[in-house]
């Protein structure tokens, strides 16, 4: 149960929140969070093997089936601690990274360029801290034929636009555009999720104690058992 419970969350997490992972210049968050699936799917194949080895009272699949524990708990507590600690340093990353790559990338990488286009439209937002981010852009200045995003003469990506339709960003007006930047409601949407990973991941990991505890009593029951 716990580790469909930890799949559940992970999978939503890869699915629905790791849509803004390209936007990061470290790979912590994705990190921690494919760990934390490996370790869902660790701790139902330990269940299935603890099962089986309770039915057939097999000694061997008790022990590998503690073992397959224990991993799970250390990488589930390591994930937790690290979620934790990244949720105080995530702000301060965005700072330094976030707006370069508003400003490099929007244009140039599709995937990159896609993603902004998604923040700026689900969160409201325009520009990295401010909308007048875009005037010193690449996006903007570069007189590049090849770009994702051509300007035509747009002050801002369509994305900004209150009511998204072509062209409308040629106006940056507030009766237009927010001119809120995305990193603020970014760094606020990364945190609650990375305390929910660490909530579920040490807190999860406190099962897998007890998992081992009533493995480790039932494998020296069987012995006399067995006997």
């Amino acid at each position: 149960m716990s580790g469909m419970v930890i799949l559940a969350i992970t999978v939503w997490t890869v699915f629905w929140k790791h849509q803004y992972v390209s936007l990061l210049s470290t790979t912590n968050y994705a990190i921690g969070t494919y760990s934390l699936l490996a370790a869902g799917l660790l701790a139902l194949l330990g269940g299935f093997i603890g099962c089986c080895g309770v039915w057939r009272e097999q000694r061997p699949m008790l022990l590998l089936y503690t073992f397959i524990l224990l991993f799970v708990f250390l990488l589930e507590a390591i994930v937790g601690g690290l979620a934790y600690l990244y949720e105080t340093q995530i702000e301060l990353e965005l700072q330094h990274s976030l707006n370069s790559t508003f400003m490099e990338q929007y244009g140039v990488s599709e995937r990159q360029t896609e993603a902004i286009d998604r923040m700026q439209q689900e969160f409201g937002c325009c520009g990295a801290v401010r909308f007048e981010d875009w005037r010193y852009s690449v996006w903007l200045r570069s007189r590049r034929k090849d770009l994702i995003r051509p300007t035509e003469g747009r002050r801002v990506p369509d994305s900004c636009c209150i009511s998204m339709t072509p062209k409308c960003g040629l106006s940056d007006g507030p009766s237009n555009i927010p001119y809120t930047g995305c990193i603020y409601k970014m760094a606020d949407e990364l945190k609650h999720h990375l305390i929910l990973l660490g909530a579920i991941g040490l807190g999860i990991c406190v099962i897998q104690v007890f998992g081992m505890i009533l493995s480790c009593c039932l494998y020296v029951k069987l012995k006399d058992v067995l006997d």
